[in-house]
């Protein structure tokens, strides 16, 4: 079985990520996966921290780039690009649900939702864009359908959701510390050895199976579901998309895309 672990948080990418690519790796390979999906917020700093310092040392197993984007209006959506293709625009949060399936579908990329019902200030199921505006859910390429940080009962709807709009499922551990690496999976029936095998496999019917164990709820897990944190991220996401915005529209310019937002 070919597995792989499609949410991945490097601390060379992501400021809350406690665990180096190397030491990821190397427990992955433990637990008998073939490689991973590094998704590190808004960078890809973490994959060419890969690249730079590590990719010659790396033996039968595959690192892949993508990015867990932070948009204005839909929470955190996975990004996965094709070889080669590394949109300095997506290191920049704040673009719309909209504008980000328009950019990433006129590269050749595919996206879909982190943890679609999980905290209710970053999972697009629960914020205003997608209960007003359900039909964009017909415009991902697919649903994390399991991700170790989320409840059973988030798993579960994230998977009814796929279901009921007819899109694939993936599994990702979604770690930022060694605690959960290895607890969720993606198993594929065909080999994955770049970007475009992996866009190939999850939107041509090469999932075969994907799941994993959900970590154990302690106080201070329960405490991202709070009114304050929903509060306090809501406006530090705002913000900082405020203060990326003139920066986000120039590099929008550069591309060949209409009708921008």
């Amino acid at each position: 079985m070919i597995k792989f672990d499609l949410h991945c948080h490097t601390k060379a990418g992501s400021i809350d990520a406690k665990i180096s690519i190397e030491r990821y790796i190397a427990l992955l390979q433990e637990h008998g996966f073939s490689g991973m999906l590094v998704t590190d917020h808004d960078t890809y700093k973490g994959y060419r921290y890969f690249t730079e310092h590590c990719q010659n040392s790396t033996k039968d197993f595959v690192v892949l780039a993508g990015v867990e984007y932070d948009t204005k209006d839909a929470g955190h959506i996975l990004v996965i690009m094709p070889d080669g293709i590394f949109l300095p625009v997506l290191k920049i949060r704040g673009m719309s649900l909209e504008l980000l399936i328009k950019l990433v579908h006129h590269y050749g990329g595919i996206l879909g939702p982190a943890h679609p019902f999980g905290t209710r200030y970053n999972s697009a199921l629960l914020l205003r864009k997608l209960r007003k505006t359900p039909h964009l859910v017909d415009a991902f390429d697919f649903i994390e359908g399991f991700n170790t940080c989320e409840s059973a009962r988030a798993n579960h709807l994230a998977q009814k959701l796929a279901i009921k709009h007819g899109k694939p499922c993936i599994g990702g551990s979604d770690s930022h510390k060694e605690d959960y690496v290895g607890m969720a999976f993606t198993a594929f029936t065909q080999k994955i050895t770049c970007n475009n095998d992996l866009i190939d496999a999850i939107t041509g019917g090469g999932i075969d199976s994907f799941g994993g164990t959900v970590r154990t709820f302690l106080p201070k897990h329960k405490k991202r579901h709070s009114a304050a944190a929903s509060w306090g991220f809501t406006a530090y996401n705002r913000s900082l998309g405020l203060l990326y915005s003139p920066y986000r529209k120039l590099k929008l310019r550069k591309l060949p895309l209409r009708h921008r937002k």
